[in-house]
């Protein structure tokens, strides 16, 4: 299951509920976010929920979770499920990451799972973060980023930017527009190779072969050249 492959334990899994794991993400940014009870934790591109859902778990009925999504169907199908299994401390909201529906300094965590690298504009998603975390709050996001640039064929191809990874900076410039933004201490706590599960099971990623002419050997090749991280760094 792409699921575990990216972090994910079967003891959370079975906590999700039915309907909120898209088999998405490139990693589990709740697992390393040290969620304390009584926090409120924004996750960015919360999708049908699922890192949602495991952090409202953790920071309890005195915390609160926030999902933030553009798709008006994700947040309808967030919300039903919140509803259905009485997730009182859960809140989706429509909105861009670029300009969050979100107060300023209202936030003590934000997580995000490989939605950032989707982004045109990444150092306005960071500073939006910036701007809604507390002072001392903390990031933690997953995320795809390259190791070097990618092919033009690659590039010319939407089943990858549809799979996040036609939309994925440079490694360094990712870590940079976090920096810029204001934020301290960014680093990167995890680094890995995406698992080849994802390359064999992602219909995206299969519909790139075809549609852009990439080779399987050009599609591994390529697959080398990203990375999934973990990245960390604190609002000062």
């Amino acid at each position: 299951m792409v699921s575990q492959a990216i972090g994910y334990s079967p003891a959370e899994l079975q906590t999700i509920p039915e309907g909120a794991n898209l088999g998405l993400g490139c990693g589990n940014p709740v697992a390393l976010a040290s969620l304390i009870e009584g926090e409120v934790v924004l996750d960015l591109g919360a999708g049908a929920g699922m890192d949602a859902f495991l952090a409202a778990n953790t920071v309890g009925k005195t915390g609160k979770v926030i999902g933030v999504d553009m798709t008006p169907d994700m947040i309808e199908r967030s919300r039903g499920i919140a509803r259905k299994n009485k997730y009182a401390n859960v809140e989706f909201r429509l909105g861009e990451i670029e300009n969050l529906p979100v107060a300023d300094n209202t936030v003590d965590v934000i997580i995000s799972n490989c939605v950032i690298n989707l982004s045109p504009d990444k150092p306005q998603v960071f500073r939006e973060a910036f701007r809604v975390l507390k002072p001392g709050g903390r990031l933690m996001v997953s995320d795809l980023v390259l190791l070097k640039p990618l092919p033009a064929s690659v590039l010319k191809s939407a089943g990858a930017y549809v799979s996040c990874i036609g939309g994925a900076s440079l490694k360094t410039e990712y870590l940079k527009a976090i920096d810029k933004a204001g934020f301290k201490d960014v680093k990167v706590v995890q680094e890995n190779a995406l698992p080849l599960s994802m390359l064999v099971e992602s219909p995206a990623l299969q519909d790139m072969v075809a549609e852009a002419g990439v080779t399987v050997k050009e599609l591994a090749d390529t697959m080398r050249s990203v990375v999934s991280v973990r990245v960390h760094a604190v609002k000062a």
